[in-house]
C-alpha cells in the first residue's frame, strides 16, 4: 500500500501488526498442540520423549516406532486436511459471496464421496485390511482421486450455474447443496447395494472421515495439493477482496469475475476431492473456520487466508486429539466430532442470516 508522503501511517502499522500477531500466536499454539497430540493416546508418551524423537535423539525404540509410524502421520494429516478444507471453504464463500458456502453445505464433499465409492466398488481401487490404521487401503489412489474430482466438478458446475441465477440467496444455494448431497448419497447407497461384503465394509468404514488412515504417501500428496492451492489463493488475494465488494466493483477494478469464480471453485473442489478420497468426508471445517477468523482478523484476504489456514489446522488437530481421548482406548473417527461441533454453528449462521 502506497501513501502520498511515501510513509506508512503508524496507526495502519499497528492495525496490520495486530493481525500478524494473531496469526503468529495461532502458529505457536498449533506447534504446541502438535506435540501434545503426538504425546497422548492409548500409549502415553512423555513430551520430552516426543521432542527428543522429533529432533533425532530417540530415547526409546518403542516410542520411536509409535511416533514415526502412527502418531506423526496422523497429526500431520489433521494439520494438512484441516488447512485444506478451511481454505476451500473460504474460497467458496468469497467467490460465490455466500457466507454459508463450504464443501459440505454445497454437497461437494458428498459428490466426491460418491466418486470415490464408484471407484472403489466398480473399478476395484480399494481393498480392506483388518489391521488398525491400515483398515482401508486404496490400491490406486490416483484413479480414486480422479473420480472424486470428476464428480466434484459436476457438483461445482451445478452450483456455479445456480449462483448465476438472479436473486439466488444463500439459502437457495444451501438448498441446492442439500439436493446434490441427497443425490450423491442415494447414488452411494445404490452402489453399496450391489457391492460384496468386503467392498461394502470398506466403503462404509471409509465414509467415516478419519485422519488416522493416512500414511506418509497420502500425506505427501495432500500436502502438495494444499500448498499449491494456498499459493494460488494467496496470489489472488486482491481479486478476492474486490469480489467481496461486489461483482460490479470487481469488474470496474479489472477483475475477470467469471473466470476467477470458476477457477476458484475448481481449485477448491480439487483440494476437497483429494482429502475426501484419502480420508473420507470430514464436515463443517470449511464452514466454521472462516467465520471464527473473520471477527478477529477481518475480511482482508492478505491476512484472512493464512489465518483461516492456521485455524483449520488447529481445529481439526484438536478435534482429532479429543476424538482419541473421549472413549480411550477406543478411537472415534474425527468426522463425528466435527459434525457435532459444526451443526449448531451452521444453524446459528442460518438464523443470524434470517434476522
Amino acid at each position: 500500500m502506497h501513501f502520498a508522503d511515501g510513509k506508512i501511517p503508524e496507526g495502519y502499522l499497528k492495525y496490520t501488526g495486530r493481525k500478524v500477531t494473531v496469526i503468529a500466536i495461532g502458529i505457536v499454539v498449533l506447534l504446541i498442540m502438535l506435540v501434545v497430540s503426538i504425546a497422548v493416546g492409548a500409549v502415553e508418551i512423555p513430551v520430552k520423549s516426543v521432542i527428543g524423537t522429533l529432533s533425532g535423539m530417540a530415547t526409546d525404540p518403542l516410542y520411536d516406532r509409535i511416533i514415526w509410524n502412527i502418531r506423526l502421520p496422523q497429526v500431520l494429516a489433521a494439520v494438512v486436511a484441516g488447512a485444506g478444507l478451511a481454505i476451500s471453504g473460504l474460497a467458496m464463500q468469497s467467490v460465490l459471496r455466500n457466507p454459508l458456502a463450504s464443501p459440505q453445505t454445497l454437497g461437494i464433499s458428498h459428490a466426491a464421496a460418491f466418486g470415490a465409492a464408484f471407484s472403489v466398488i466398480i473399478l476395484g481401487t480399494g481393498t480392506m485390511r483388518s489391521s488398525g490404521a491400515d483398515a482401508i487401503v486404496l490400491d490406486n489412489p490416483y484413479i480414486t482421486t480422479m473420480f472424486a474430482f470428476l464428480f466434484c466438478l459436476i457438483a461445482t458446475g451445478i452450483i456455479i450455474g445456480i449462483s448465476r441465477i438472479r436473486a439466488s440467496s444463500p439459502e437457495v444455494m444451501v438448498l441446492a447443496g442439500v439436493a446434490i448431497s441427497s443425490l450423491a448419497f442415494a447414488g452411494t447407497m445404490f452402489l453399496q447395494y450391489f457391492a460384496d461384503d468386503v467392498q461394502l465394509a470398506a466403503v462404509v468404514f471409509w465414509t467415516f472421515g478419519d485422519v488416522g488412515r493416512a500414511g506418509w504417501n497420502e500425506l505427501f500428496i495432500m500436502t502438495i495439493v494444499v500448498v499449491l492451492a494456498l499459493l494460488y489463493f494467496f496470489l489472488k488475494r486482491w481479486d478476492f477482496n474486490a469480489i467481496d465488494a461486489g461483482d460490479e466493483t470487481a469488474k470496474g477494478l479489472g477483475v475477470n469475475v467469471g473466470r476467477e469464480r470458476i477457477v476458484g471453485m475448481v481449485v477448491a473442489s480439487f483440494v476437497t476431492a483429494v482429502i475426501v478420497a484419502f480420508l473420507g468426508v470430514i464436515g463443517f471445517v470449511g464452514l466454521v473456520c472462516p467465520h471464527m477468523v473473520r471477527p478477529i482478523i477481518g475480511d482482508d484476504h492478505r491476512y484472512l487466508l493464512p489465518g483461516t489456514c492456521v485455524c483449520g489446522a488447529l481445529l481439526l488437530l484438536a478435534s482429532d486429539t479429543a476424538a482419541r481421548l473421549i472413549l480411550a482406548p477406543h478411537i472415534l473417527p474425527v468426522a463425528i466430532l466435527t459434525a457435532f461441533m459444526g451443526a449448531p454453528v451452521f444453524l446459528y449462521l442460518i438464523v443470524r442470516g434470517r434476522s
